[in-house]
């Protein structure tokens, strides 16, 4: 056996084994890559240098700016504001509460770029509400938890930002672009289902809609929008960069959550910023370590291995696409979405590009999708902990109710892989961005 295979698998196989043995995330990451450098006679310094590497990067530095932002905007006082405004919107229809349920996702997501902080904010809100109104507990959080996948396709996310520096190249003011149309897509298949539900259950409606209703909400909750408005416009119009913007955008929030909403004072800040550092110290271990990880899967040639070893398999474009897709949704139910993107995109994305024909923006709005549908999956679905927790309801339970939003999302991720226009309509159109197709 020679040294590359040998270390192959002690890279992989070690890696796996902690997975399933539930280590951390980023022990496991660092571990293997630790265990796979000594194998080839390297010095442990290596290890220090590629951490350090990894997170030295100005672009980088829009993953803890727009965390902060989410964290403010998400305790300033707006999930009421942006509940009012998607009652206004939709409230008037059959089970009226669901569908204020996945529109103030998609509003909120777009702040917050967040599916956890979606699911436990609006969540805390809106299931009580729901199930007061005689919606089943279970459907009320099952409504909540998949449409909280909304606010990872909706920009800004950091989720993006993570991928495109992984990607190497990728515009982020493409992907920002790239995620309205399918997040809106998934908003809409999530609304059929539950349209369906609830003629079947014949759970209540709201109130009429009023055109001057809808218009004083929209006005109310003008200076939430206002942030992702600032950060999109932005970056897409070369103003500044996703970092610039997105250190804007966290002065905004600031202003908006402090001065205008007054939803904080600055005790509250203080504790907002408290979350922040310790959301950012899990993400920045990850990045730290992860680069550690791909440069031993570069160094090993572990992408080429794959993209032989798949296309092993068939060569069927339409076969590849939905093979990759699988393989994502599998990582999903086993690791976190950040190690997800960090380690599978350097081996997924040039056999997408290759041999499948995605633009790179458009497999990066399915990872991330891919990767959402996993934090709705045991044994690591980090959303539906938290909406079980939420709505005080059994997994269990939770998760039987979801299984028709499972199939209305897989739907979607399905349109996204193979109607590209899905996704590159928006930056093609606005942004002047140019597809890059793969043979």
């Amino acid at each position: 056996m020679s040294v590359q295979t040998l270390a192959i698998i002690v890279l992989l196989g070690s890696f796996f084994l902690m997975v399933f043995l539930r280590f951390p995330i980023a022990y496991a990451v660092g571990l293997s890559s630790v265990f796979c450098l000594l194998v080839q006679g390297n010095s442990l310094t290596e290890v220090c240098r590629l951490m350090v590497k990894g997170i030295s990067s100005f672009s980088l530095m829009a993953v803890p700016f727009f965390i902060t932002m989410g964290v403010l905007m998400g305790t300033g006082g707006i999930s009421d504001k942006l509940i009012a405004l998607a009652n206004a919107l939709v409230g008037w229809m059959r089970g009226g509460l669901a569908m204020v349920n996945i529109v103030a996702s998609y509003f909120f997501g777009g702040i917050s770029g967040s599916a956890s902080a979606d699911t436990a904010s609006l969540g805390s809100i809106l299931i009580p509400m729901m199930v007061d109104q005689g919606y089943d507990d279970d459907f009320s959080t099952a409504v909540t938890i998949t449409s909280s996948c909304e606010g990872l396709l909706v920009p800004p996310s950091h989720n993006m930002v993570i991928y495109a520096m992984t990607a190497g190249g990728i515009s982020v003011g493409a992907l920002f672009l790239a995620g309205y149309l399918p997040g809106a897509l998934l908003a809409v298949s999530l609304m059929v289902g539950s349209y369906i539900i609830s003629v079947k259950r014949n759970y209540p409606k709201g109130e009429k809609f009023s055109l001057k209703n809808f218009f004083k909400q929209l006005l109310t909750s003008f200076w939430a929008l206002a942030a992702v408005i600032i950060v999109v416009v932005g970056v897409v119009g070369g103003m500044f960069t996703a970092t610039e913007s997105a250190a804007i955008a966290v002065i905004y929030s600031l202003l908006v959550s402090v001065f205008i909403y007054k939803g904080l004072d600055w005790k509250g800040v203080w504790h907002a910023l408290d979350e922040c550092v310790n959301t950012l110290s899990i993400v920045l271990i990850l990045i730290a370590t992860s680069a550690v990880f791909g440069n031993c899967l570069t160094m090993l040639h572990v992408p080429d291995l794959a993209a032989k070893a798949i296309i092993g398999i068939t060569d069927n474009r339409f076969v590849l696409i939905i093979l990759i897709n699988v393989i994502l949704l599998v990582l999903g139910c086993i690791m976190d979405m950040a190690p997800i993107i960090l380690i599978a995109t350097p081996i997924l994305l040039p056999i997408a590009t290759q041999y499948c024909g995605l633009d790179p923006v458009q497999f990066g709005i399915m990872v991330v999708l891919n990767c959402g549908i996993g934090l709705l999956t045991p044994p690591v679905g980090a959303v539906l902990f938290i909406g079980s927790a939420v709505g005080k309801c059994p997994m269990e339970k939770v998760v039987k109710a979801t299984l028709p939003f499972y199939l209305c999302m897989i739907i979607t991720l399905l349109l996204i892989s193979f109607l590209p226009d899905i996704s590159l309509l928006l930056p093609k159109v606005w942004g002047g961005y140019v597809p890059v197709l793969g043979g």
